[in-house]
């Protein structure tokens, strides 16, 4: 434990430390409503606590006037404890290459279909929502995720060009300057023609910026908004600072993920591993309580039904 917070440093201290009601209760209440709690309704800061039920009363008349710390948030309508939420975020938040519903259901004592749940609530937990451009030095790459080539005749094709039964992802990459770390943001694509691909740079990559890319025909004519140069990877993958190793060292943690971890990724639900990816890339050079906290921080505001998960969760 940290002795000037009294927070859980690893993995085993969070999970003693959270397995006492009152303290993932309080943490949680912290995490919230640091300065005093309101109704999430109406935003309301005239309530009364109900000290026995661990949850408040909106004094307004409304409708769901009494409410918990989980209304409002990914566990809204969840009988688990948080106890056992906030160990599963602790969990994901700091596997390197994930973990999976069944190793959470032997870890917390859920069925393997509730620990699918909540891992995926948890992912929405991480999407990366920001308007900040990358900007700098950026690499733009794309590949394909999904069926092996025995299997090409029985799988839907990509939109676009590409391999039967594999879905296409694009990266875009920002590199690390003054001793900072690169950040990325992953996206399954629309497509690999040129209206998609060159649209998720401009939409992504701030003007003027240095653009390093494939040979792929699709970014011919970025060079009207960015410093674009490519490089033919039949040639060679390095011309000085014209290269995309970076986001080739990130497709292959995360395909070592989704092989090895996960085995078998619905392509409907693989816009939420890229974001559960793209999060532990992106912070990987916090400490794990630091992630915890990040990843904790963001359950707010956000809210995935079982009923939506399974409907259509592309649009979501």
């Amino acid at each position: 434990m940290n002795p000037e917070t009294n927070f859980p440093e690893t993995l085993t201290e969070a999970v003693v430390y959270f397995s006492d009601p009152e303290n993932a209760h309080n943490f949680m209440v912290g995490l919230r409503w640091a300065k005093g709690v309101t109704c999430p309704c109406c935003g309301s800061s005239d309530v009364r606590p109900i000290p026995t039920r661990r949850t408040w009363e909106c004094k307004s008349v409304h409708p769901k006037r009494q409410f918990s710390v989980k209304v409002g948030t990914i566990f809204e309508d969840s009988p688990l404890p948080l106890s056992k939420w906030l160990a599963t975020i602790w969990l994901i938040a700091n596997a390197k290459n994930g973990i999976s519903s069944y190793e959470v259901h032997r870890a917390i004592k859920v069925t393997q279909k509730t620990a699918w749940f909540m891992l995926h609530r948890i992912r929405l937990a991480m999407q990366t929502g920001t308007f900040e451009k990358l900007k700098g030095d950026v690499e733009v790459d794309e590949t394909f995720i999904g069926g092996k080539s025995a299997n090409k005749h029985v799988g839907r094709k990509t939109r676009g060009t590409g391999p039967m039964n594999m879905t296409a992802v694009v990266g875009l990459l920002e590199r690390g300057t003054n001793g900072g770390h690169s950040k990325i943001v992953a996206r399954v694509a629309r497509s690999r023609r040129k209206a998609d691909l060159q649209a998720d740079v401009l939409s992504t990559v701030e003007p003027g910026s240095f653009v390093a890319t494939d040979a792929l025909k699709s970014y011919e004519g970025l060079s009207q908004t960015y410093i674009h140069e490519f490089i033919d990877h039949a040639v060679t993958y390095v011309r000085g600072k014209v290269h995309t190793n970076g986001l080739e060292n990130f497709w292959s943690l995360l395909k070592r993920t989704l092989k090895g971890t996960y085995v078998s990724v619905d392509p409907v639900h693989l816009m939420r591993y890229l974001d559960e990816q793209v999060f532990r890339f992106n912070n990987r050079k916090t400490d794990d309580a630091s992630r915890f906290l990040l990843a904790a921080v963001a359950i707010v505001g956000k809210r995935l039904t079982y009923r939506e998960l399974i409907s259509n969760p592309a649009t979501l």
